[in-house]
């Protein structure tokens, strides 16, 4: 099984992330603060953090950044919605919302793979709404978010089973097609791994 780490600062993401590959890789958490820059494109934010990362840290690793783009406020928060979340709490994005009856939102995860000195990124999106209340469970925007199709339960209601509906665990899903399909080439994709014969 290869070693892949996670970076980031967030043990809920790293958890999560686990829980959807650890079947298949040995994930790691890097537990890290990095350079994120003020950019209202995701990938570019992806990619720029993992190249700045990827001077410090040669092993293998992705990172992952996401953001809730809600369409009656044009997109916010968006890509910046972990500091908006700091700000605003659950709490200040349905005081925004309170009268508005447009709730139609998109969350968005793009993962950006460093290996080899290059940056594979992978996106994962998923459509719902927010919610008129806040729900019990979950993090960050979990108990304000309803995806399609989850009869109504907000992330932070769907327990282990958000998976099958968030952007994370599509996002997740492409990097595990890649990661069967080049499961030879990535074994010998560190210099470190191959002396551990891993």
């Amino acid at each position: 099984m290869i070693t892949l780490y996670f970076a980031s600062s967030n043990k809920h993401k790293f958890l999560e992330f686990r829980r959807m590959l650890e079947d298949l890789v040995n994930l790691r958490w890097l537990q890290v603060e990095y350079l994120e820059p003020q950019s209202d494109d995701l990938a570019e934010v992806a990619i720029t953090s993992a190249l700045w990362l990827s001077k410090y840290f040669p092993e293998p690793f992705f990172l992952e950044d996401a953001g809730l783009f809600i369409k009656a406020l044009d997109g916010f928060p968006g890509p910046y919605s972990s500091y908006i979340f700091n700000s605003l709490r659950n709490d200040g994005i349905l005081k925004l919302m309170s009268g508005i009856e447009e709730r139609k939102a998109v969350f968005s995860s793009i993962i950006a793979l460093y290996v080899r000195n290059s940056i594979i990124t992978f996106e994962g999106r998923v459509a719902g709404y927010i919610a008129e209340e806040k729900k019990r469970g979950g993090w960050g925007f979990d108990p304000i978010f309803i995806p399609e199709g989850s009869n109504g339960l907000a992330f932070g209601e769907l327990g282990e089973d958000k998976d099958r509906f968030s952007h994370r665990g599509r996002s997740a899903g492409e990097l595990r097609k890649f990661l069967m399909a080049k499961g030879n080439y990535l074994k010998t994709m560190s210099g470190s791994q191959r002396e551990k014969g891993e």
